[in-house]
């Protein structure tokens, strides 16, 4: 089994809502992202997937959150939230996994699959989606 790893980062302001505590606030945070592809085999040069492709699809997946108010945007813009409209870290994740997956899948011809996502929101504090099991798109 390989396994890639990439990384990079955004700006977004959020506010958890029904929390009860400070997160309930508008606040920012400088949010690093750690991805994981894996796949069975290489191809034929010996790839996994190139990491140019792969750092430009999760640049054009993080523009759609990148200095934005995340409770705005229609994914996370219920007044009363469901478990999967809170901006919170854990649906942010899923959020990025969600768009990037499809990409992963199609760009390597179905060699690799995206593993999990990570969004650290503090250099201490993360949390990640994660496909289960194998492949998925």
């Amino acid at each position: 089994m390989f396994e890639l790893k990439v990384t990079s980062h955004f700006a977004a302001a959020h506010n958890l809502r029904e929390f009860y505590g400070k997160c309930e606030d508008l606040h920012g945070h400088n949010w690093f992202v750690e991805i994981k592809v894996r796949a069975k085999e290489v191809d034929n040069i010996g790839l996994v997937m190139d990491f140019g492709v792969i750092k430009r699809h999760l640049k054009n997946v993080l523009e759609l959150i990148d200095h934005k108010y995340l409770n705005e945007l229609p994914e996370f813009k219920e007044t009363a939230p469901t478990r999967e409209s809170n901006p919170t870290s854990e649906n942010i994740a899923r959020f990025i996994f969600d768009r990037l997956a499809p990409y992963i899948h199609e760009d390597s011809n179905g060699r690799a699959w995206l593993h999990s996502v990570s969004a650290w929101e503090s250099e201490n504090a993360s949390a990640t989606y994660r496909a289960e099991p194998g492949p998925h798109v």
